[in-house]
């Protein structure tokens, strides 16, 4: 049986928590505040290409206070405005720019928008959501002067390991980019995050487990996991209405499985800050919902268990990892 002591982290939870690691760094409770401050990305403004990634549709992930058209500094008091309510025990924020590419822009409308962020009462640190390839050295030397006075992360976009993966879903960048760009990231001293999802067409079971120990090699702070969601009116609910076969459909009980699997081969060294997403109900109300009287049949519906909160989902992740007495990077090496 594993004991507190045993954990590298030096908590109680059986994987590297990004709650206990930022409370630590902190000393308190930090809240997030999600704004949108206009940007797009090059992959739907035409530079490398348009309609965004084959899955993505930002709306699906953007909290209700959160509206580019309203001046930053009204996103985020209505942001903490917000967590008050939810949130009592927060007395700092960190400033997420999340949707589309948030360093897709030239230098000096960045410090702008992050300056004026920094600048806000009770505001401790940004992160910043963004694609491998729009950044820079120029950029990151930017904010490799802010970290040294305030909390900086960047948090990429990779998706997936796998360049034949990246290609089918349009993502205009090859893996080799991501893993240049995090290393740049990193030598600087910038807190660096990245995001991947699971279930992504042409991918197997075995192809996404072995993603553990190529994500472990990279100099990452944080990662954040999600299931694949097909969101309605995307270029991938398309995709799946005519190749469902491709697509590896996660029930919740072998989601969990899975995940476990996957952390045991995991870094520990690596703070986990997400295992799943969340996507409102009102954008997965596609046409796998109800066939009408008449229509050719439709491929099953992908899984909805994503509609169960979070929370829920990381009690049965930690009861599998409670039962099995095992813990991230347990077969690590």
């Amino acid at each position: 049986m594993l004991t507190n002591e045993q954990f590298p982290w030096n908590h109680s939870r059986r994987f590297n928590s990004y709650t206990e690691s930022i409370r630590k760094a902190f000393g308190s409770r930090i809240q997030k505040v999600v704004v949108n401050a206009g940007f797009t990305c090059p992959n739907r403004d035409g530079t490398k290409s348009t309609g965004g990634c084959t899955y993505c549709d930002n709306d699906a992930f953007n909290p209700s206070y959160c509206n580019p058209i309203e001046p930053l500094h009204s996103q985020i008091e209505k942001g903490i405005g917000f967590h008050l309510v939810r949130y009592r025990r927060a007395s700092k924020y960190l400033v997420y720019f999340q949707p589309y590419s948030n360093t897709y822009a030239p230098l000096p409308k960045l410090k702008e928008l992050y300056e004026e962020a920094l600048a806000f009462p009770n505001v401790a640190g940004l992160v910043i959501g963004t694609r491998p390839d729009c950044i820079d050295a120029e950029k990151l030397d930017y904010l490799m002067e802010l970290s040294k006075k305030t909390f900086i992360q960047v948090e990429y976009g990779i998706e997936s390991c796998y360049d034949k993966t990246l290609i089918r879903i349009n993502r205009q960048h090859n893996f080799a980019l991501s893993e240049n760009v995090i290393r740049m990231t990193h030598e600087r001293g910038i807190k660096t995050g990245a995001h991947f999802i699971f279930g992504l067409p042409g991918e197997s079971l075995e192809e996404m487990l072995a993603q553990a120990s190529i994500i472990s090699r990279l100099p990452l702070d944080s990662v954040k996991f999600h299931q694949l969601q097909i969101v309605k009116g995307t270029k991938m609910e398309d995709e799946f209405a005519t190749s469902s076969s491709d697509f590896h459909q996660f029930s919740l009980d072998e989601y969990i499985t899975f995940i476990v699997r996957f952390i045991e081969h995991l870094n520990p060294a690596i703070v986990i800050e997400l295992f799943s997403g969340e996507v409102p109900p009102r954008f997965m109300e596609s046409r796998f919902s109800d066939a009408e009287a008449g229509d050719a049949p439709l491929p099953p519906q992908p899984q909805r268990w994503g509609l169960i909160r979070y929370d829920a989902v990381l009690r049965l992740i930690e009861q599998e990892l409670e039962r099995k007495d095992s813990r991230q990077g347990k077969y690590y090496t």
